[in-house]
């Protein structure tokens, strides 16, 4: 545990110095910033035309406001997280460091969990950052505070497993931009293999809609825990995880 810790101190220390974690905090403050302009917008335009037709208006703000919020801010993540993720182990790579790790007297599982946790870390950072604008909805409305939560666990746990694939995705390139790259293609295949499943019923649609985040997201943006999907994106990180020792276990060799 305590190799974990050095490391985890080490690589988010690392964020900090650099760029990295600030530019990262204020792109998706600020593309969240105006996603929830643009929800409360919408929220009050409704209000007053059904005010001014005399109709009564239900004033849903988890399901008008929240609920598409959250799901907007994972596309964003789909987004940003390569940008966290892409330095882990092709920088180390670039620069050299990669030998002196490997050879260190610290097993390769807590170099990965140690790098894992800071990235996570820094995405939660960065969802608490985001959390701020629902502040406002709390001061001048009355939403349910218990659905919002549970959102915010999707998205950690959608954010951790696409962190683990991404980690994996560093360990086979010294290139950032490469890594980064393919990262992103790897999280928008996940986002659109469900596209098209609710209208297909044969077996091999329903594996690809069993296999996207958005099947998994969903229930946790209306609040709903279920045990299936918590499942799958603890199994999404183990299997990135997983490979990410593999591959760092031949670099070890190599070194």
């Amino acid at each position: 545990m305590k190799n974990i810790w050095l490391i985890y101190c080490k690589e988010l220390r690392s964020y900090f110095s650099s760029p990295i974690a600030y530019v990262v905090m204020f792109l998706y403050a600020f593309i969240f910033g105006y996603f929830f302009y643009n929800a409360v917008d919408y929220f009050q335009r409704l209000a007053m035309r059904a005010q001014a037709m005399g109709q009564a208006f239900p004033m849903n703000i988890n399901e008008i406001i929240m609920r598409p919020l959250l799901m907007n801010a994972s596309v964003v993540g789909l987004f940003l997280i390569p940008m966290i993720c892409m330095r882990l182990f092709a920088e180390e790579k670039r620069s050299g460091t990669i030998e002196l790790l490997m050879t260190s007297p610290v097993r390769d599982i807590e170099v990965i969990l140690g790098k894992w946790l800071a990235a996570l870390a820094l995405y939660a950072v960065i969802l608490v950052v985001s959390a701020v604008n629902f502040t406002f909805l709390f001061v001048y409305g009355k939403p349910d505070w218990k659905p919002l939560l549970v959102g915010f666990l999707g998205l950690l746990l959608q954010g951790g497993a696409l962190l683990a694939i991404g980690i994996f995705l560093s360990t086979l390139t010294r290139n950032q931009i490469i890594a980064g790259a393919a990262s992103f293609c790897v999280f928008l295949l996940l986002w659109v293999l469900s596209w098209g499943s609710d209208f297909d019923s044969s077996t091999l649609s329903k594996v690809r809609g069993y296999l996207s985040v958005v099947t998994h997201l969903e229930p946790f943006a209306k609040g709903l825990i279920d045990l299936k999907d918590v499942v799958y994106f603890l199994s999404a990180i183990f299997l990135g995880l997983f490979l990410t020792a593999r591959s760092t276990e031949s670099l070890r060799w190599r070194a």
